[in-house]
């Protein structure tokens, strides 16, 4: 699908007023946002447009998402762009979807080093097309001095296959004598797993209606605040977004305890 046509895709805004930046407390706002990016194609086939379509559409979403995230100083932002369980779908679509890494990157890489973005990748990466992988390797090199929001893409990513993998290497470390069984706590468990160095969601938002967490950073959003909206993602708007973070801001997180 040529780059020309997305002007055919452009999502609808919602009817609405915007979200007022006032009612927004920055000092408060989650230093790490997770976001399950659903419903693209249920989106384009609500119109009677392939689900490629949706596909694309839901990319221009995610570029303004990332653009939203960064003007506001938030400090991670994680996309689940491609579970290890939707290798199940057409060949024809994901094909596609590794076609659009590329597109994206190609068009938006420029914008990313500007901004001082540091790209990151979760999951088994090895497996992806050679073409996807160059697009990977790629931003990593011309983000990894960086020191700005760090965007983690979950490419090919299951959180069960992460924890698995994390088990196994400190399983390696007790074996080789590097480390006690009786010293393996939370933080030498998380350092194991691929989102190292980044601190653990505050909120994760999920669109399209869908009230599940799809092995998505499972050990990680443990105390994460969820989001669910209706709306499918290519109808994300910033606007949207500024909601889900004033809602954010207007929870209390008591992490177990009192507050007096």
């Amino acid at each position: 699908m040529a780059l020309d046509l997305w002007g055919m895709f452009r999502r609808r805004r919602r009817a609405g007023v915007s979200v007022d930046l006032e009612s927004l407390d920055r000092s408060q706002l989650p230093r790490h946002i997770a976001v399950i990016m659903d419903g693209n194609g249920r989106w384009a086939r609500a119109r009677g447009m392939p689900r490629a379509a949706g596909h694309h559409a839901g990319m221009g979403t995610m570029r303004g998402i990332i653009r939203a995230a960064d003007d506001l100083g938030i400090g991670a932002l994680t996309l689940y762009a491609f579970s290890t369980e939707n290798w199940k779908r057409p060949r024809q679509e994901i094909q596609y979807l590794w076609q659009l890494v590329g597109e994206f990157f190609r068009s938006d890489m420029d914008e990313l080093v500007e901004r001082n973005v540091r790209v990151w990748f979760l999951g088994d990466t090895t497996v992806l097309p050679a073409h996807t992988q160059a697009f990977v390797k790629e931003a990593r090199r011309l983000t990894e001095d960086n020191t700005g929001m760090i965007v983690q893409f979950a490419l090919n990513y299951g959180s069960r296959s992460e924890i698995v993998d994390a088990t196994r290497t400190i399983a390696r470390r007790v074996q080789a004598g590097e480390l006690r069984p009786e010293d393996i706590d939370e933080k030498q468990f998380s350092d194991a797993l691929a989102t190292c160095g980044v601190p653990d969601p505050d909120l994760l938002i999920r669109t399209a209606g869908d009230v599940r967490i799809s092995n998505f950073l499972l050990w990680q959003i443990a105390y994460a605040e969820l989001y669910f909206t209706p709306l499918a993602w290519p109808d994300f708007t910033r606007d949207e977004f500024l909601r889900a973070l004033v809602t954010y801001t207007q929870r209390e997180r008591r992490f177990g305890a009192i507050k007096t």
